[in-house]
């Protein structure tokens, strides 16, 4: 009898075997930048499981031979970035970068370029996930305008990731009521809803500040990202250490390229951009600006 792809169970592959784990790997490489070295094929197979039940296939290799087919790779491409893309973030994640923007960063931007008061400041959040980095940008920026009335300050926040899940999570503006916990007090009581239903312990950003955010989804390895305006500020923070050193200075020179001078890049804790030929200048501790 022919092989089927809906075989019973017991004829079906137990695991993901090495050779199309290698596949696979190159292929998120090629579409992501992102490393996928041996040590995570029992992540990657663990998280392709659920796939596999939702798509009714019976094994990793006819999956693996799906995805990998440039006829139906277009369809199911977005999908397996979602299981291979890692999505953690927090409101008010690394608090000094917010501390460094309203106390040096925007004040200086103000007055050199009139960033926020003859024009809007243009801030990206790339890598975005599922969207309390910009959330939280738009929070500490309304506050600082609410400091300066005289100013008219104004801004708008780009917020962007690969991944179209996190991205629907993320213009939702809906959070379990745990996951606000890193809010100050008071932020929370002029920025967050509660949900009429007080036993889903659901809260929802206001619409004044989802009103400031655009979202949209671009890939990194893309050679333009086709923005229409440059930035002034990039947060691209724990992004970059998924990618080898290479892809790393591709990508920073890519940001660099959408940066206005003296425009300002924000990276992870534990990132570094020392070693890389960019263009960026160190200012402070994973705080980058490109040279006026």
């Amino acid at each position: 009898m022919a092989d089927s792809p809906y075989a019973p169970s017991s004829d079906r592959e137990t695991g993901l075997s090495d050779k199309d784990f290698q596949k696979l790997s190159e292929f998120i490489y090629e579409q992501c930048g992102i490393k996928m070295p041996p040590s995570k094929k029992t992540m990657l197979e663990a998280r392709m499981q659920k796939r596999l039940r939702t798509l009714g296939m019976s094994s990793f290799r006819e999956y693996c031979n799906w995805v990998l087919d440039p006829v139906a790779s277009d369809n199911e491409l977005i999908n397996f970035i979602d299981i291979v893309t890692t999505n953690k973030t927090d409101f008010f994640r690394e608090p000094s970068h917010f501390e460094y923007l309203v106390s040096t960063a925007i004040p200086e931007m103000v007055r050199g370029e009139g960033a926020g008061v003859r024009r809007k400041l243009m801030v990206w959040s790339a890598g975005c996930s599922t969207g309390e980095e910009p959330y939280t940008l738009c929070m500490v920026l309304s506050e600082f305008a609410e400091r300066y009335p005289g100013l008219n300050f104004d801004f708008s926040v780009l917020a962007t990731d690969i991944s179209t899940r996190v991205l629907e999570k993320a213009a939702s503006a809906i959070y379990e009521g745990e996951k606000t916990d890193p809010i100050p007090m008071n932020l929370k009581k002029k920025y967050l809803l509660r949900s009429k239903d007080r036993s889903q312990n659901l809260v929802r950003i206001v619409p004044e500040l989802r009103s400031k955010v655009r979202f949209r989804r671009i890939n990194f390895m893309d050679n333009e990202f086709g923005l229409r305006e440059k930035m002034d500020i990039i947060f691209c923070r724990n992004v970059i250490i998924y990618f080898d050193r290479p892809t790393q200075e591709r990508l920073i020179n890519k940001f660099c390229r959408n940066l206005i001078p003296g425009g300002y890049l924000m990276v992870g804790h534990s990132e570094t951009l020392n070693s890389l030929n960019v263009p960026v200048v160190q200012v402070s501790p994973t705080i980058y600006r490109m040279p006026q």
